[in-house]
């Protein structure tokens, strides 16, 4: 049985709104995404502006109750994933019904997900963050020979280019849809500066043809230039922030179609919350800070293609407003349209070929949409408040609306 949406004003993705529009999709999959008038069958819901489900392109299940590594390294799994179950639920009531998660417990929770235990986004998950050892998904603080054994970290410390190949395969060996590597120091590590390269050339090269043969694309966590700069050379598909990207590195992306992931949300909140993340990283959040939002309006002026990614990495209420980067990217220069294009059409052009037919509302693909009971063209400011979207539909399933909600539901 057919189900039909009709809206005020339908956002496809990708061109231009439609004014009294209408979708119509069937076991899951949309049938028709267009005019009202040139839809078949019965309206059976009407809202005010209706567009495929959100992608967050940078997200993270750790179930992290603090934002310090040392203390998630040793906390029990068990606990980090019960505050997890919560997470997902979250973000997916808020508009998310795709993330690429790019480190965490997302390969696990996907198939918890999948089997319909749980309600929550698709996840796309990349297993564990490979690091280089002293690098920033490395715990600096902890005996080296206790981290590189431990099961339940984040990271994963890869040396040389044979240790950097298994690293990739294990990561596949459990599933990953994307490989994760840190091509740059961070600011939630200890000792490394964000600037600083990570991994040699010919490590990273070996890393994104490993992760090539088994149709993987990698995303490479970067802030400084000189990892940019390697990870591009590499043939990384995504930069992950992008914090010292200038006009040279834009210039070398748009030649090399790369996606810049620039997670304006984890910057705003971790300025935020000095009392909550260790001195170190705050001093660093300060100086990354400084120059992201430059790097991101030269990417946005040289026509760099954006996805959406929050980095959300601390367990709690901020799942679910990760449309707040959408009104950042506004902020920033794009206009709402090309905001959202970034937020739902682009999300899945991160997975490389493993790139699912979403984000569109276009005939022939995944019936996952979301509505709104305001026009993000006109009003980008309410981005980010969950209640403000209205419905959410996975797949073709109502999960969230004004009369029916999920069990996970917070």
């Amino acid at each position: 049985m057919p189900t039909r949406i009709d809206a005020d004003l339908l956002i496809p993705g990708v061109g231009e709104p439609v004014n009294d529009g209408a979708v119509v999709f069937e076991s899951g999959t949309i049938t028709y995404a267009g005019a009202a008038a040139g839809a078949t069958s019965a309206a059976t819901t009407k809202v005010a502006t209706l567009m495929p489900g959100l992608w967050d392109c940078h997200g993270h299940f750790t179930g992290m109750a603090i934002g310090n590594l040392e203390h998630d390294a040793t906390e029990p799994i068990a606990r980090k994933a019960a505050r997890a179950v919560g997470d997902i639920g979250r973000t997916l009531m808020g508009g998310v019904t795709s993330i690429r998660e790019v480190g965490g417990l997302g390969i696990e929770l996907r198939h918890v997900v999948d089997e319909g235990s749980i309600a929550g986004p698709s996840i796309y998950p990349a297993g564990r963050i490979l690091s280089t050892t002293g690098g920033h998904a490395d715990v600096h603080s902890l005996p080296i020979d206790w981290v590189d054994g431990s099961p339940g970290r984040l990271g994963l410390n890869c040396d040389g280019v044979a240790d950097c190949l298994k690293a990739v395969r294990l990561q596949l060996r459990q599933g990953a849809s994307v490989i994760k590597v840190c091509a740059s120091g961070g600011v939630m590590s200890e000792i490394d500066h964000p600037i600083h390269q990570q991994f040699s050339d010919e490590e990273l090269e070996a890393i994104v043809d490993e992760a090539a043969r088994a149709d993987r694309a990698v995303a490479a966590h970067c802030h400084g230039k000189p990892g940019i700069m390697a990870a591009l050379r590499a043939g990384a598909r995504t930069i992950e922030h992008g914090s010292y990207l200038d006009d040279e590195a834009a210039a070398t992306m748009v030649e090399a179609d790369a996606i810049l992931v620039p997670t304006r949300y984890i910057l705003a909140e971790l300025l935020d919350r000095q009392g909550d993340i260790p001195a170190y990283a705050y001093r660093k959040a300060l100086m990354v800070a400084e120059h992201h939002e430059m790097a991101l309006k030269t990417a946005i002026a040289a026509g760099v293609r954006i996805a959406m990614g929050t980095d959300i990495f601390m367990s709690g209420e901020g799942h679910g407003t990760n449309g707040r980067e959408i009104r950042l990217l506004v902020e920033a220069g794009m206009t709402p349209l090309e905001a959202i294009e970034a937020a739902t059409a682009n999300g899945p052009l991160t997975l490389g070929p493993q790139a699912p037919a979403s984000g569109r509302l276009v005939e022939g693909y995944d019936a996952d949409l979301i509505a709104l009971d305001f026009d993000p063209l006109d009003d980008p400011a309410q981005w980010g408040d969950p209640d403000r979207v209205t419905h959410v539909w996975k797949a073709g399933e109502a999960v969230k609306s004004p009369e029916h909600t999920t069990r996970d539901r917070p």
